[in-house]
């Protein structure tokens, strides 16, 4: 990392630490872009995650899609392109040195909006491409960014500067390596923009039973393309895609309600909960209940100190 980088970063690291405090996902005035801070490096925590950009300045995490790893400290970004089920892991945190990062989401149309408006030259429609990366960051990114945070002390330029400053990134985005992933999420009929229908009908009907026949026409695609398409994007199957969105969303609703396992399994879709909780053991380590009880004394343990 050089050492205008490692300048830059340290501006950065002072701003999240000037707006947060506390450990936690903090949100910002600036819609969509959210401070993180963590100064323990505690177990993995399973969300779907937004379309976003995310700059850790301190610390290292790793992601996990599928079986891929995804690993970015201060020297990368990641962007996910798509809503995606990760498996995310802060590695390196400490008291002194807390693991420190921002994460700006964005949306479909801001893309469309920067190749419109920046006059960025669209590739040919490519095959499907995988909808998370990671990249070395480089200046021009780190400077866009460091001046969307330091809007957050002069509250009254946001509602102007906020969405210029943010197009500015998503143009250095774009302009990167990986950028092509972010034009095909966006250029209608190519394939990655076809998967990304697919995975918001699925995103909207993880509870229902899905089809691949009717998948496949929400793709225009054949079920064979479809099959081999969706697993380029996510690294997995539309079934176990939707898998992944169920278990997640019965591992929040026995954590958030107090209610039993063969409940929420049936509200998630399940059709047999002693299938959910053979894949709620196989996903998260210890079955429904056992895993409540632990994640709830974790945080207890974490609150009183």
């Amino acid at each position: 990392m050089t050492e205008q980088i490692y300048k830059k970063q340290d501006k950065l690291a002072k701003l999240i630490e000037q707006h947060t405090g506390r450990d936690g996902v903090h949100e910002t005035t600036i819609p969509s872009l959210f401070f993180i801070r963590q100064s323990t490096d505690i177990g993995p925590r399973h969300k779907v995650y937004k379309p976003s950009l995310c700059i850790v300045v301190q610390g290292v995490k790793e992601n996990l899609l599928g079986i891929e790893q995804f690993r970015y400290g201060p020297s990368d970004y990641l962007v996910t392109s798509v809503d995606l089920p990760v498996t995310g892991q802060v590695m390196e945190a400490s008291a002194e040195v807390p693991y420190l990062a921002i994460k700006l989401e964005f949306t479909p149309h801001q893309i469309i909006e920067v190749i419109r408006d920046m006059g960025i030259r669209v590739g040919p429609k490519e095959n499907a491409k995988r909808a998370m990366f990671v990249s070395r960051i480089e200046v021009p990114l780190l400077e866009a960014v460091i001046r969307l945070a330091r809007l957050l002390d002069n509250p009254e330029d946001i509602p102007v500067l906020a969405s210029l400053v943010t197009k500015e990134i998503l143009y250095r985005v774009l302009q990167g390596q990986h950028g092509v992933t972010l034009e095909q999420m966006a250029i209608e009929g190519s394939s990655t923009n076809q998967v990304k229908d697919v995975i918001e009908h699925i995103m909207k009907n993880y509870d229902k039973s899905i089809r691949i026949e009717e998948l496949a026409e929400i793709a225009n695609m054949s079920e064979s393309s479809l099959h081999r398409h969706f697993k380029e994007v996510t690294t997995m199957s539309p079934i176990q895609f939707q898998k992944q969105l169920r278990l997640q969303e019965a591992r929040h609703l026995l954590l958030s309600e107090s209610t039993d396992a063969t409940d929420v399994a049936f509200r998630v879709g399940y059709e047999s909960p002693s299938q959910f909780s053979r894949e709620y053991s196989r996903m998260f380590g210890f079955p429904p209940i056992e895993d409540i009880k632990r994640l709830r004394m974790e945080y207890d343990q974490r609150i009183n100190g």
